[in-house]
């Protein structure tokens, strides 16, 4: 019996069949509402995947992923209420699962998740992040049901190329003997830095706080700084210049205090023209309150709409700062199209789907093209499953910072029992520390230590209690 298929060079990946697949959510309440953009959320939503697959042999394992379903950021459609964007997302995990439950025949990892997001799209069409929602969720289920059937790591899996990055499923562009030496190359560490998330409702200094939640954890940037020792910050901006210049310069004053830091600045789709951000960054740059802050800027993040992104070329800002797309990186062409414009960043996000960002670090090692880079953005992911497959993904792809921001707004695991809690923190010890409640993440010195990711598994030595959530609605 064929046990698995070429892939490239002597690599042969394992073949698999998705047998079963059963979601489930847990409604999550933020401590601090978190506004982005034009949306402040309050409350939302966590998916959870429960999948079986099925080798060649016969057996059979259990694997499992979480995502927030967070409204207003896959679809910012103003028609649509928060609740018909959840509602989106949970559609996208139905499709993606009745799509996958339909084929039959064994296939790679990468091959199954590959045909499974077009198979997606193409029932879902008109939104592509909304669409690849599902389809990333079940695509880390399925990776970690079949690590934990190997006994072997998400790290072992990656870097032996067992996912079967290769074949026909691979994008032309990329060599699949290439893809497999670049992957084998990978070398995850045992910390990253945390960038907290400055959000455009979050106070900067404790004055700010007006009602304080009293609940041990900090609220004001001010007091993250003084409990998580953070050094990366990543700015939100509302793209009115008055209301952003006077909140730059408070958040400056704050860091300032800092022997060194560096910031990311987050245009969240709220400029309208080139020039408006051209104007905002001549106005920081022309207040003496700002330059440590402006030199301290490693790039811009998705300044402009999606719908207007790929017609709005960047000019004389590429050569100012460098310009990263999140919202605007919605397919296998995206990245290339904005490189076009002028950026070269592009945002990893597993709700984007973990073999998309395995594909952007193969193409910018091997595409000859200086100054690309990838970053790894958060989608409030919070603890449990959520941010250590994220963590290990992005630790993976040799990135040394990632933006974190779900343990600041969401207080640990909220709504799972004492049991699970117990379990995640004991197979993770470097990860959590104890707070009031259970386990929090753990931030120290600015950082988070991550070595127990490395645990048999996608980056989990514990499952969650499933038993314990609702179906999903």
């Amino acid at each position: 019996m064929s046990m698995g298929r070429s892939i490239g060079g002597s690599v042969t990946a394992p073949r698999i069949r998705i047998v079963e697949i059963d979601a489930f959510e847990r409604e999550m309440n933020l401590r601090l509402p978190f506004r982005f953009g034009v949306a402040t959320l309050e409350k939302a939503p966590q998916a959870f995947l429960r999948v079986r697959i099925e080798d060649e042999e016969g057996k059979t394992a259990i694997g499992a992923a979480a995502e927030m379903m967070v409204p207003k950021w896959f679809d910012k459609n103003p028609a649509l209420t928060p609740a018909q964007n959840v509602d989106q997302l949970r559609g996208s995990i139905r499709a993606a699962a009745a799509a996958l439950l339909e084929e039959s025949a064994p296939t790679t990892l990468f091959a199954a998740a590959r045909l499974n997001e077009m198979e997606t799209a193409r029932r879902l069409p008109g939104n592509p992040l909304a669409a690849g929602f599902g389809p990333s969720l079940i695509a880390r289920a399925a990776l970690d049901a079949y690590c934990r059937l190997a006994g072997i790591s998400f790290f072992d899996a990656v870097r032996g190329n067992l996912v079967g990055i290769g074949g026909q499923m691979l994008p032309g562009d990329i060599n699949a003997d290439a893809a497999s030496a670049v992957l084998a190359g990978l070398r995850p560490a045992d910390s990253i830095a945390a960038r907290h998330t400055i959000g455009l409702l979050d106070p900067i200094t404790e004055g700010d706080i007006v009602d304080p939640l009293s609940d041990g954890l900090p609220e004001s940037l001010e007091a993250v700084i003084a409990r998580y020792g953070n050094r990366w910050f990543k700015i939100k901006l509302s793209g009115a210049a008055d209301a952003d210049l006077d909140r730059l310069a408070r958040i400056a004053a704050v860091l300032d205090r800092l022997p060194d830091y560096r910031v990311t600045v987050d245009g969240n789709e709220q400029f309208a023209a080139a020039e408006q951000l051209a104007d905002l960054l001549a106005q920081i740059a022309a207040m003496p309150r700002l330059a440590r802050l402006r030199a301290a800027i490693a790039f811009v993040e998705q300044p402009f709409s999606r719908a207007i992104t790929m017609q709005t070329p960047l000019g004389d800002l590429a050569a100012q700062l460098p310009f990263l797309i999140d919202e605007s990186d919605d397919g296998d062409e995206a990245f290339a199209d904005a490189r076009e414009l002028g950026y070269t960043g592009v945002s990893s996000k597993t709700c984007k789907g973990i073999y998309r960002s395995l594909l952007k670090a193969i193409r910018i090692r091997t595409g000859g093209m200086p100054g690309l880079f990838l970053s790894g953005e958060d989608l409030t992911c919070q603890a449990g499953l959520a941010v250590q497959q994220d963590l290990a993904l992005v630790s993976l792809l040799g990135l040394s910072h990632v933006e974190r921001n779900g343990h600041h707004y969401v207080a640990g695991m909220q709504g799972a029992p004492q049991g699970e809690k117990a379990r995640f923190a004991a197979a993770h010890p470097d990860l959590y520390e104890q707070g009031r409640d259970g386990p929090l993440l753990s931030i120290r010195n600015g950082r988070i230590a991550i070595a127990s990711l490395g645990a048999v598994g996608y980056a989990s030595g514990a499952l969650p209690d499933f038993g314990s959530m609702k179906p999903l609605s």
